[in-house]
């Protein structure tokens, strides 16, 4: 499991534990409430769930709740850990009742896995060859009602079979600037910091849409006012914290305008494939793609055209630098 998808152990608190706690994503928590109180009328186990969306947004934090929410336990696990299927039988035979088993990068589960999931999540029952050629025979056992949460940050990796077998599937989106410092202000409440609302507002204007990035950044504000200002985080402490950590106005960092430099300076403004531009920053493709291209196509930074990487008029006037032939749409 992606281990920055939880808070430092230092500091659980933050988390939140119940929907009304959580903060954002509006629509979806109307849908959950209905979803969770249908079920607890029914006395009945929650149906499978998939969220999707990029990292850091909070889908193992809505699978906690949600379980918290239908009073049972969750087991938590991620597919690149899941090698055998004896690993996954080994673990719906662990499950009670209504339990919860949540699997991160659900998108990475291999095909063997998959096929022990899907009479579990349809039928509640796990089919287990017994001995090898002719005289293996297969045998049903049946396992506890329970709830699949799986997360992915990437949908069209799921195979259909598997995709289909969930009853309720939704994506988080990126957080706009006022919920993420409604969380910033909770958080640091939590924490004991002293924040006014510009300095929050600075915060969350430079936190990329994402939860876990407004978390990190007010533990590093928070250490930064502690020891060079007076403990209290307000406008000028936090833009003087943020450019020390080359967190600029948008959210970017060293790696983000490395990317956009690359694609400007390198190759003209692109189109650039994506395997160059990986091999360029000397991360894996997949890096690249997940972690650091989402916030730059939803920023309009970058487009993705069939042809590969395309800077945009904004990445030009963001970076300071002149657009070449007249310019980009963008």
């Amino acid at each position: 499991m992606d281990p920055e998808e939880f808070l430092e152990d230092d500091e659980p608190t933050l988390r939140p534990q119940t929907l009304d706690e959580f903060v954002g994503q509006e629509d979806l928590k109307k849908q959950l409430r209905i979803f969770v109180e249908a079920a607890r009328r029914r006395q009945e186990a929650l149906d499978h769930v998939l969220l999707a969306g990029p990292p850091g947004l909070g889908k193992t934090s809505l699978c906690r709740i949600l379980a918290g929410e239908m009073g049972v336990d969750i087991k938590i696990t991620s597919g690149p850990t899941l090698e055998r299927a004896g690993d996954m039988a080994a673990i719906l035979t662990s499950l009670e009742e209504g339990d919860f088993l949540f699997i991160d990068e659900i998108h990475r589960l291999n095909r063997a896995i998959e096929e022990v999931l899907y009479p579990a999540m349809e039928d509640f029952a796990m089919d287990i060859v017994l001995g090898q050629g002719p005289s293996a025979r297969t045998i049903r056992m049946d396992v506890p009602r329970f709830t699949l949460v799986g997360a992915t940050t990437r949908t069209g990796l799921i195979t259909s079979p598997l995709r289909d077998r969930f009853g309720f599937s939704s994506r988080l989106d990126y957080y706009a600037p006022e919920d993420l410092k409604q969380l910033i202000e909770r958080n640091a409440r939590i924490l004991g910091i002293q924040t006014d609302e510009a300095g929050a507002r600075q915060l969350a204007e430079r936190s990329r849409g994402t939860p876990r990035i407004a978390n990190r950044l007010l533990r590093r504000v928070r250490d930064y006012a502690e020891v060079v200002a007076d403990g209290v985080i307000d406008e000028e402490t936090a833009n003087a914290a943020l450019q020390m950590q080359g967190v600029d106005t948008l959210g970017l960092d060293r790696v983000d305008r490395e990317y956009l430099g690359l694609v400007i300076d390198k190759f003209d403004g692109g189109p650039v494939g994506l395997g160059t531009i990986s091999v360029a920053l000397g991360e894996a493709r997949d890096t690249v793609e997940d972690v650091y291209e989402p916030y730059l196509l939803q920023s309009g930074l970058i487009q993705r055209t069939s042809r590969g990487r395309v800077a945009t008029r904004r990445a030009y006037t963001h970076l300071g630098l002149p657009e070449p032939g007249g310019g980009r749409e963008g």
